[in-house]
């Protein structure tokens, strides 16, 4: 069976919005933010280890919490809590690749949290935190996003 280019076309077209949908998570043995609590960033402004029994799936990774508040506030928008960038480093992503992230090594942003390979690596994003976070909005597209 041979199908038209416009079939195919329009197949494709159709399929792009599940396409854009489907992004990419970092994961460490499967956990997100190498199983450290999303939703504790912002609660409790530090990281904290999550616990793999208090754990969830979403967005291809596996979340882990510390509390089952935070796990409750994580289902709840699970969005207002993941990382920028699927949990790759800022930097990196800022500079067109993806790099793996230190959960030490974060910053909340207007309500978001981004993550750096290393506490160094994070000195140089917060040199300029909004270009970088532009750059970094630029490339996430055809990276992960």
């Amino acid at each position: 069976m041979s199908l038209s280019r416009r079939t195919v076309l329009s197949f494709a077209l159709a399929c792009l919005p599940g396409l854009a949908a489907a992004q990419s998570v970092f994961t460490a043995d499967g956990a997100a933010i190498r199983g450290y609590d999303p939703v504790a960033y912002f609660t409790e402004g530090r990281p904290v280890q999550g616990d793999p029994g208090m754990a969830l799936q979403w967005g291809g990774a596996r979340w882990q919490f510390a509390t089952e508040a935070n796990r409750a506030l994580f289902e709840g928008n699970p969005a207002a809590y993941a990382p920028q960038f699927g949990g790759y480093c800022a930097w990196a992503v800022s500079r067109g690749y993806t790099a793996p992230i230190d959960p030490e090594a974060w910053k909340v942003v207007d309500g978001k949290l981004y993550l750096n390979y290393s506490k160094g690596v994070q000195r140089q994003w917060e040199a300029d935190v909004p270009g970088n976070i532009a750059k970094a909005e630029a490339n996430w597209p055809r990276l992960g996003g």
